[in-house]
């Protein structure tokens, strides 16, 4: 009967554990104009949205974020932005962060060809395209990469590092 009682308590308990978790407070289901790029026949604002994560896996020494369009008429999807080398005491970044260089913390190409925020702009009359931003903790404290380094290779070593990952979804269309 005590080894059942246990076990009923733990169960429960892991239904209400939080766990890494990725929140924003500009990121609603849609993006808005704020998120939308300014080109390529757009006309937003093209300023990164604010995310803020907790409850970060043991032995994270570093994070790293993206965004992703996977609905892009690529073949291969859209990467809109690419952070890395973020300390493991950084448990968010702020409106605007991806439109800034940093020292420590890199941001590198997007498929825009341009380092930074590259927001939303998917092409007119296609169906609403869904934008991943996602948060990886990782196993270590930096990725030997620069801001040239393709979205791909940071991609591939990102997944190589990864401890556990949090992502948002959110929508755009024209």
């Amino acid at each position: 009967m005590k080894k059942i009682c246990i076990g009923l308590i733990f169960s429960v308990g892991l239904l209400f554990a939080q766990g890494f978790t990725l929140s924003s407070d500009d990121i609603q289901g849609q993006l808005s104009n704020e998120q939308v790029f300014n080109g390529f026949g757009c006309t937003g604002k093209n300023i990164s949205p604010e995310l803020s994560w907790k409850d970060a896996p043991k032995g994270t020494k570093s994070f790293a974020i993206t965004a992703y369009d996977p609905d892009a008429p690529t073949g291969s999807g859209w990467w809109h932005w690419v952070v890395f080398n973020i300390p493991k005491d950084k448990t968010s970044l702020e409106k605007g962060f991806g439109n800034k260089e940093y020292s420590n913390i890199i941001q590198s190409v997007t498929d825009y060809g341009k380092t930074g925020f590259g927001g939303a702009c998917p092409p007119v009359g296609d169906k609403a395209h869904r934008y991943i931003f996602t948060v990886y903790a990782l196993d270590i404290d930096k990725l030997d990469l620069n801001k040239n380094a393709s979205a791909a290779l940071v991609g591939y070593m990102i997944n190589a590092h990864a401890i556990e990952k949090s992502s948002i979804i959110a929508y755009s269309g024209r």
